[in-house]
């Protein structure tokens, strides 16, 4: 065997294994065909159907909320952080922002991942605490967004029942308003929801009626300041002399978007 054979079979060897790899690398993303999910029945039991789910963003999405009266998207997650349901409330995907498909599910993934069965945090109320200073400043930095999750499959399904996110660990955090927790009506935390497409203080609004619409709103405490609200949106930052950013009294406040927006979330349903 001459040596041009043998480094021709060790090229050959090495391409093999490098092949190997590629297709052991993806088989183990685990990441279902559109539509499959979920291959365990009770992994998203007690959560929003999409059908559901469209139905109770569209009845919110349809009152005045403070914002800019945009169309929405808004994203389920179970308690591990899995993608239950995906939907939009206009015309097409393209009806309301794109990039809003992802913040949904990130809020969504935020709001369960800092949520315990005794204590709700919504979206909202980390906005101060992770400002430089603040109680949980780089939360921000951590549990990135699964890029694959994200961005994966035929965009034709984003936000269909066969969105290719369902079923996926999505990831991400995000730090304004949109994203609350879901507790049924024995005080079990579900997942979250996320919603997204217009102003934070919007989003959260339209978050709020939501869940209510769904009745997952049995949430047990909160850091609002308000039993009846216990997750809700609190406004209670002031600019200080000398101050580069905005302070908050409690530590959880979240900046305003407009007056209506905050007279909106003060008249907001009470949890159940």
């Amino acid at each position: 065997m001459t040596r041009k054979t043998v480094s021709m079979l060790c090229l050959a060897l090495t391409m093999l294994l490098l092949i190997g790899v590629a297709q052991a690398g993806d088989a183990g993303k685990g990441l279902p065909a559109a539509g499959t999910w979920p291959p365990n029945p009770d992994a998203c039991k007690g959560l929003p159907t999409y059908a559901a789910l469209q139905a109770a963003l569209k009845a919110a999405r349809a009152q005045a909320n403070g914002g800019f009266n945009l169309d929405m998207w808004a994203t389920v997650v179970n308690r591990d952080g899995v993608v239950c349901a995906v939907t939009f409330t206009g015309i097409n995907r393209g009806a309301q922002w794109p990039g809003s498909r992802v913040i949904s599910a990130q809020k969504a993934n935020t709001a369960n991942a800092f949520s315990l069965p005794q204590l709700a945090l919504s979206t909202a109320n980390l906005y101060s605490a992770v400002q430089p200073g603040g109680s949980l400043f780089g939360l921000q930095e951590s549990n990135p967004v699964s890029t694959e999750v994200a961005y994966g499959g035929d965009p034709a399904n984003y936000g269909t029942a066969a969105d290719p996110m369902v079923g996926g660990r999505i990831g991400g955090v995000n730090v304004f308003g949109g994203g609350l927790a879901l507790y049924d009506s024995t005080g079990t935390l579900l997942g979250a929801l996320g919603v997204s497409g217009d102003s934070s203080c919007a989003d959260h609004n339209i978050a709020w009626r939501t869940r209510h619409t769904l009745s997952l709103d049995y949430v047990p405490a909160g850091v609002s300041g308000d039993s009846t609200h216990p997750d809700n949106i609190v406004y209670d930052i002031t600019n200080p002399a000398g101050f580069p950013i905005g302070v908050s009294a409690s530590g959880w406040g979240h900046p305003v978007c407009s007056a209506a927006a905050t007279t909106i979330a003060g008249t907001l349903p009470a949890v159940q």
